[in-house]
């Protein structure tokens, strides 16, 4: 470990080759935005290791340094610099747990689908097949319903799930668990960063258009700074709702859509309605039974374009060093946030803000009552 004067001398010369550095780029090639990227990132990496190995060339005392401070004992130091000091604790978010926060994602792919009516659907199709109001007697639609009304004490309630999808995502209206918050706060935050890496993009491809795409090697208006905020208070969000039964129910979650589409894709089914997939007969039974008009487009896409942004954050993407390196880590996500925030705008869950209000996403009422 560092004494106190080791450690500001390190930063000493860091700061002196950092200065000399940008004194040597701005002489000799003035405006390569590449150029100093590079030497930004790389004295980021020095400093690193420089930091790293000084804690590690010497040991710890064994009282933590208390002796040297206060004055006792033969290795006291004569002034505060010779004092044993640590350098600072692991950054919070890189203490993030990722499994947490994928199973999150999973759980907001499910929630999607239920809204959309996947569980209200094979429900309906349960109390027809039981009524005889539908030609099913043998085939495998007929046993699917039996068997998934049979298992159907050993899952979570309907009033259970949508108490989870309160505590961790803050919709429907249903009362958290005792003891427990609704996330309240999910839905303003995932619009903002969603918001934040669509319109780092837009700005980026308006820039390649007024500037050309050989004018400069930095062809990018848009804030990264923005984007990585918004990531990283989102990601807290999640990490202080991710705890709790969200893994579990999510596996029994996820096996319990594929086991309703399998009835909905069943032969002796897709005959009832004349459809051609499970999609198809979802719709089907929603319109003339449910008397709902499906959005299964739009909900089964927020499904999956918003799993994809959440299970992005669950890993330390978010904390790309460089500009370069950021923007080609979050382009993964570039198009998903795009497509949910288009997705949720046609469902009313959004609406875009007047030009004058920098393209920002105002959401039209509660998360939990929109969701």
């Amino acid at each position: 470990m560092a004494t106190r004067d080791e450690y500001y001398s390190l930063l000493g010369r860091i700061a002196e080759i950092r200065s000399q550095l940008a004194d040597l780029i701005a002489s000799q090639r003035p405006g390569d935005a590449v150029l100093r990227e590079l030497a930004t990132n790389q004295l980021a990496d020095l400093e690193a290791q420089l930091e790293a190995n000084l804690q590690t060339t010497t040991p710890v005392p064994a009282d933590s340094g208390d002796a040297e401070r206060i004055g006792l004992g033969p290795t006291t130091s004569g002034d505060i610099g010779g004092v044993f000091t640590p350098l600072g604790v692991q950054p919070y978010d890189e203490a993030v747990v990722s499994e947490r926060l994928l199973a999150i994602g999973d759980l907001y792919y499910c929630y999607q689908h239920e809204r959309l009516g996947v569980f209200r659907a094979v429900y309906k199709l349960q109390e027809l097949f039981k009524a005889g109001k539908i030609r099913l007697a043998s085939g495998p639609g007929a046993l699917g319903l039996y068997r998934f009304d049979r298992k159907r004490v050993l899952r979570y309630t309907h009033q259970q799930r949508m108490q989870a999808y309160r505590r961790v995502l803050g919709y429907t209206d249903a009362p958290p668990p005792k003891g427990s918050r609704p996330n309240e706060a999910f839905h303003r935050q995932f619009m903002q960063f969603c918001t934040q890496v669509a319109q780092l993009f837009r700005d980026k491809r308006v820039a390649e258009v007024v500037r050309g795409s050989g004018s400069g090697s930095d062809p990018s208006f848009g804030s990264v700074a923005m984007v990585r905020r918004a990531g990283l208070d989102l990601r807290s969000n999640l990490k202080a709702a991710s705890y709790g039964d969200v893994n579990v129910l999510t596996v029994e979650l996820l096996q319990l859509l594929r086991a309703a589409f399998e009835i909905l894709e069943a032969e002796d089914v897709m005959r009832q309605f004349g459809s051609d997939n499970a999609w198809d007969t979802l719709e089907e039974v929603l319109q003339r039974h449910l008397t709902e008009r499906p959005v299964a487009s739009q909900r089964s896409r927020m499904g999956a374009t918003g799993r994809d942004v959440v299970q992005w954050l669950a890993q330390p993407f978010i904390l790309a060093d460089g500009r370069s390196e950021f923007e080609t880590a979050v382009e993964a996500i570039g198009e998903a946030a795009e497509e949910w925030l288009t997705s949720a705008q046609s469902l009313g869950l959004a609406k875009p803000a007047p030009q004058t209000g920098g393209g920002k996403v105002i959401p039209l009422r509660p998360a939990r009552a929109i969701a």
